[in-house]
């Protein structure tokens, strides 16, 4: 434990300080993540625990590590049923990091993120964590965004059609080689986007791994991590992502065997039953919602070895590679919507 370029323990003790924040003794910093999204840190004093992240060090995907957003959006929902890690300490500017930065409290939990993490867990865990999955997720689409203080936190209206826009111009900035069927996806989906939508706050990245499992019951969700894409929206973007992160090729995009793509999960179809059983939702055009979760997360592999090009992955293993799942990303987009 000691420091790291993207996080020293003498910035670090000065952003607590600057919070009002108590440090007691030597601080310790541990970095547990890095390289795929936002950095990481595990971080210590004599007494408290808590857990730092700011955004990667290079070759940044624009806004895709807003951490100001994930501050907002986790302090708003300390108070309501869903779970998050408590507030702790904000750099909004990046003015004493270095790069915007956040301090939250550490969560004891599991958090399954590998195959072998999931093999920990017996069929009926598994299946009871995939329901306490989606009844997080129905539970966060219920949040009265306007009663907890977000009713200025962005423009619901028109989310998707943004969206669209967003990863059509994010393709743009990352892409390491052309791709025909990028902007062919992109242009389909811009023509039909859903005329109307229900509006919530959505998490952006919802899946397994960015939630901490109660260490004693597999079946309760102790925190949801990682808000940085969150915003504003139509909740049916962000059920589409989940089930398209279940895609096995998304395994490689991780560098890694994923736990969310693994066959013990139920698939798409099970989780798209329990989020209507649980909300009463309408799904309207399913396939438009697929599509453009399977254009982000394209563009999004395609930006991991972007960054990684750049000098900004953190070393982590195989996120030159990552940019290969890009195309079987757009093109399950393109049949969602021929289907």
């Amino acid at each position: 434990m000691g420091d790291h370029p993207g996080l020293t323990t003498d910035a670090l003790r000065a952003l607590l300080t600057a919070n009002d924040v108590e440090v007691i003794g030597d601080l310790r910093i541990e970095l547990i993540s890095g390289g795929r999204s936002n950095l990481t840190f595990d971080v210590r004093d004599d007494v408290h625990h808590w857990v730092a992240r700011r955004p990667p060090m290079g070759g940044l995907t624009p806004s895709a590590h807003d951490m100001n957003r994930e501050w907002a959006v986790t302090s708003a929902l300390g108070a309501t049923d869903v779970p998050v890690p408590p507030s702790v300490a904000i750099d909004a500017t990046g003015d004493i990091i270095g790069a915007p930065c956040t301090v939250v409290g550490f969560v004891d939990g599991r958090v399954i993120r590998s195959a072998d993490d999931l093999a920990a867990l017996s069929d009926e865990e598994v299946t009871a964590s995939a329901d306490a999955l989606v009844s997080t997720l129905a539970d966060l689409h219920a949040v009265d965004y306007r009663a907890v203080g977000l009713g200025d936190f962005g423009r619901p209206e028109g989310f998707a059609s943004r969206q669209v826009s967003l990863w059509a111009r994010q393709w743009g900035l990352v892409k390491t080689r052309d791709l025909d069927d990028v902007d062919r996806l992109a242009t389909l989906l811009a023509d039909r986007v859903p005329a109307s939508a229900r509006s919530s706050i959505v998490h952006g990245d919802f899946r397994i791994d960015n939630t901490i499992l109660d260490p004693r019951d597999a079946g309760t969700v102790a925190a949801v991590v990682d808000w940085e894409m969150s915003a504003l929206g139509d909740p049916l973007t962000d059920l589409a992502l989940a089930c398209v992160y279940r895609a096995p090729v998304f395994s490689s995009v991780l560098g890694f065997d994923a736990a969310w793509t693994s066959e013990r999960y139920p698939d798409a179809d099970g989780l798209v039953e329990r989020y209507v059983d649980a909300t009463g939702a309408a799904l309207g055009d399913w396939n438009f919602y697929l599509g453009l979760a399977n254009l982000k997360l394209g563009v999004i592999a395609e930006g991991i070895t972007h960054r990684a090009l750049a000098g900004g992955s953190s070393g982590a293993d195989g996120a030159e590679r990552a940019a290969e799942a890009t195309g079987e990303f757009i093109a399950a987009g393109l049949r969602a919507l021929a289907a």
